[in-house]
């Protein structure tokens, strides 16, 4: 890889630190909260960390922030594991937040005998109302001035069990009228008596991530600790605790912008509504911006870090076109997935001159921008397939397809003429009755005459059933929609078109596609085999992409 051209401060910071000597080495860590399932801006974070460390033969962890049982989940351990392996990765150490809380008890006594942290009885409300706002300082809580020996015998007793949920808390006693909110004396340990996925019932106290982070980072000698840009009024607070908890490594926090995608929801809340409420399939719906859904939905990992990599690394958050990240799909595939034909709202066409009986094997490449991918063999016989739309009884001009008394090209076969029209008693087209030029056939060097038009088509006796899945953007406004509507929520603006389901036809040669199989359907797109719905009996496709989009880079 070779990213030198493309913009990442971050790199430059690393650079930096290296040659003057104040860094010697380089250690990143990705550190997700494994309370959901990992998204797009997730898989940003990921390949900063890990290429960042790579180009410099450092280190990257895994590690878990695991500090709130509330809404932790071991499904979600082992959903992010999987998608850090997907996306190339591979962590150098595997670590969580839990496995430190000793540590961070003991760091937390060490602030209390120091006088720099105390037991607040307020509750949650209260401190909200001390807090004060960005115009006006806090207040000191009543309880701020407790000696060292009582803040430790409470804390003690926190730990023991003695108190209930939102009865007492930590907090850091800093600065009430800091102009910086976050050192307003933040809280730094909640009463929560609630199993842990890890740690199960030892505790019944637990660190916030604000106080937790910067300790886990040091511990594991982080030395470049890379968040997003809404912890840089965090910072100080971070650097905060490492200096005050005295910790031996020095790790240095820089953020950098997130990145939103038109046409779909980043927040981690809204995320879990729509799966919660039922408007998707679960996390891994192809509709999600989900590293799960978009696998589920045929993106490639390699099309996920080139799209990512060119957006290069910015200080500002900035929303992009999900054309791009399309764009980078479709070149990814094109040289990979085989080309092959599918009916996805089929119309029979019945060949009147051709043998009844009879079936012959035609030869297609598997992709012709891939010759050395070989070729395929196809039926051909007297009954097949085609698209709905490849027929209009009436057509406008300039419309090149089947019409009574037009010909074509069927894709790899023969010329073929309508004939005739068979509907059924309400009006509806059903069957096609043709006639077809045997001297046409594909690759023979046929030049007696032209057609405008050339449609695709599934031999209709083995031809293997299929569902279709045909996919448009979950949400129709083109922002996140942060400054939503008085009165509305994002979910006034998700689209109730954005699945629509079909049932067709697939040349016979799929029938042992699996699951994650790629292919281009010739004139619809690139399609994945879906791993949830599929079955032996049952083959179902998810669209990818459209062959087309009019996003330019």
């Amino acid at each position: 890889m070779d990213n030198n051209n493309v913009s990442n401060f971050i790199r430059n910071i690393i650079i930096d630190d290296l040659e003057t000597g104040k860094r010697d080495h380089v250690v990143t860590r990705f550190p997700p909260e494994p309370n959901g399932y990992l998204h797009i801006g997730h898989a940003k974070s990921i390949i900063l960390n890990f290429d960042l460390a790579d180009e410099f033969k450092g280190r990257t962890n895994l590690r878990f922030d695991d500090t709130n049982p509330l809404k932790e989940d071991i499904e979600f351990v082992n959903s992010i594991k999987e998608d850090v392996k997907w996306l190339g990765y591979d962590w150098d150490g595997l670590f969580f937040a839990s496995d430190y809380f000793e540590e961070m008890y003991n760091r937390a006594v060490l602030l209390i005998k120091k006088g720099l942290a105390y037991v607040d009885d307020l509750s949650a409300d209260e401190i909200r109302e001390y807090r004060g706002t960005l115009t006006e300082p806090g207040k000191e809580s009543p309880y701020r001035d407790r000696t060292i020996e009582e803040n430790l015998e409470l804390f003690e007793n926190m730990r023991a069990g003695k108190y209930g949920n939102g009865e007492k808390v930590l907090r850091a006693k800093i600065d009430m009228k800091s102009p910086n909110i976050n050192l307003r004396d933040p809280v730094i340990y909640r009463i929560s008596h609630t199993a842990h996925h890890n740690t199960g019932d030892k505790w019944c106290i637990y660190p916030l991530y604000a106080f937790a982070h910067p300790i886990e980072d040091a511990i594991e000698g982080v030395t470049h600790s890379i968040c997003t840009i809404e912890f840089e009024d965090q910072r100080p607070f971070y650097n905060w605790v490492v200096e005050q908890c005295e910790m031996e490594s020095k790790p240095q926090q820089i953020e950098f912008g997130r990145i939103n995608l038109t046409n779909t929801v980043m927040s981690k809340r809204k995320l879990k509504q729509l799966v919660e409420e039922g408007h998707v399939d679960g996390w891994d719906d192809p509709r999600m911006p989900t590293i799960s859904g978009l696998r589920r939905k045929g993106y490639t990992p390699e099309a996920i870090r080139t799209f990512l990599r060119e957006l290069g690394v910015a200080k500002n958050n900035g929303t992009v076109d999900t054309q791009m990240l399309e764009h980078f799909v479709r070149e990814d595939l094109k040289l990979k997935a085989p080309r092959t034909m599918g009916i996805i709202n089929p119309l029979k066409v019945v060949i009147t001159n051709y043998p009844e009986g009879h079936v012959e094997m035609l030869d297609a490449e598997i992709n012709p921008e891939n010759p050395e991918m070989g070729t395929r063999q196809i039926p051909f016989s007297r009954e097949i397939y085609i698209e709905q739309e490849d027929f209009m009884e009436n057509p406008p001009k300039k419309y090149f397809r089947l019409f009574p008394g037009n010909e074509v090209r069927l894709k790899h076969a023969y010329f073929i003429k309508c004939e005739e029209v068979i509907k059924d008693e309400e009006g509806n087209v059903v069957e096609l009755r043709c006639t077809y030029d045997p001297e046409t056939k594909s690759g023979t060097g046929f030049t007696g005459r032209k057609v405008k038009g050339t449609i695709h088509w599934v031999e209709a006796t083995q031809a293997v059933p299929a569902e279709f899945r045909l996919y448009e953007p979950l949400i129709l406004d083109a922002e996140e929609n942060e400054d939503e509507e008085e009165d509305k929520t994002f979910l006034d603006y998700v689209n109730p078109n954005s699945l629509e389901v079909l049932n067709g036809f697939v040349e016979p040669n799929m029938k042992d596609a699996k699951p994650h199989d790629k292919f281009q359907f010739f004139r619809h797109g690139y399609f994945n085999v879906d791993p949830k719905h599929t079955t032996e009996d049952h083959l179902v496709f998810n669209l990818t992409v459209s062959l087309k989009s009019s996003f330019k880079l």
